[in-house]
């Protein structure tokens, strides 16, 4: 027997509970779980109103997770739970294809990796493969408070970025993005129209802007196209401000700007283990995090519902 945490009812916390241990097999890895982290996908699949449709219930969720192989590898592995039937990540023990499994390199600190997980895959590809990234460039990160924005500010940098410009609403997020290497922070008020922010950017900058990343979309994201220099590209991942932004035509054809949208589902098993190996790699030498609250399995319920009513100031990471 191996506690978990199960979800019997949509938009209700999961509860620990004791089921069988999965068994490994058919091309699925046991994997001794050491952390899972709660994301925004974990808590829109529980709501039973995703664009993936209601869940089979009861199931463990979780659609990623660290632990270790039974010969002590480290792995970061993820999971469908929630999108299709099966169980993820909130368990002492699980059983996951092979080809959704990544080793790890020795020592590496889970819970960083478990917080990064796939909003740096986001990050990094949204970045690179999306976003084109070359040396020199300089950066707007939109939503740089959020976990996607967090990493987008230090792997821009990593990535050969010459100058990265935060934009974050709270100041904490600002202060943060200036330690993670940031060379501007820019705030976000409640008052801004698309003109006033683009003007706060366009002053914070060095030179033209060649590359927007944006979770948020609203507001800030119409303001970094009007701050993007000539041929700039602004790639578009998440509508954490807004579902629609007021874009102006002129503005996309006075400067050839494009805009890409970005989604993780579009990367294949490859694309994604190489990112995380990356991020993993990184996150060993100490060069990426992001901020998170590590919580004991034991709290599920009570971190679950901190999560879900957004109460939670980081991004919460379940530990075994």
């Amino acid at each position: 027997m191996s506690r978990a945490a199960l979800l019997t009812e949509c938009g209700r916390p999961p509860q620990l509970t004791d089921r069988a241990a999965p068994v490994p097999g058919d091309g699925r890895v046991g994997i001794i779980v050491a952390a899972a982290p709660i994301t925004p996908l974990d808590v829109l699949c529980a709501s039973g109103t995703s664009y993936f449709g209601v869940p089979a219930t009861p199931y463990v969720p979780g659609v990623q997770g660290v632990g270790h192989r039974a010969d002590g590898t480290p792995v970061w592995f993820a999971t469908s739970a929630g999108m299709r039937p099966g169980d993820g990540s909130m368990a002492e023990t699980v059983a996951v294809p092979d080809e959704d499994v990544v080793a790890l390199p020795a020592g590496v600190p889970l819970n960083d990796v478990a917080a990064l997980g796939l909003s740096a895959v986001a990050a990094h590809s949204a970045l690179t493969r999306s976003g084109g990234l070359a040396e020199g460039e300089q950066v707007v990160v939109l939503g740089a408070g959020g976990v996607v924005g967090q990493a987008a500010v230090q792997l821009a940098l990593l990535g050969g970025a010459r100058r990265v410009i935060a934009v974050a609403r709270a100041a904490e997020a600002r202060e943060r993005a200036l330690r993670y290497g940031a060379a501007a922070a820019v705030p976000l008020l409640p008052d801004d129209d698309p003109a006033t922010l683009a003007a706060r950017i366009r002053d914070a900058a060095d030179g033209p802007v060649h590359l927007v990343i944006d979770p948020v979309f609203g507001i800030p994201a119409a303001a970094a196209l009007r701050a993007l220099g000539a041929g700039g590209r602004l790639v578009h991942l998440g509508s954490a401000a807004a579902p629609t932004a007021p874009i102006e035509s002129a503005a996309l054809r006075s400067g050839s700007i494009s805009i890409i949208g970005y989604t993780n589902n579009a990367l294949t098993v490859a694309q994604r283990a190489e990112s995380i190996r990356l991020v993993a790699a990184h996150a060993l030498a100490g060069r990426l995090t992001v901020d998170h609250e590590p919580a004991p399995f034991e709290s599920v319920a009570d971190a679950w519902a901190r999560q879900s009513a957004g109460t939670a100031p980081r991004r919460i990471v379940l530990t075994l």
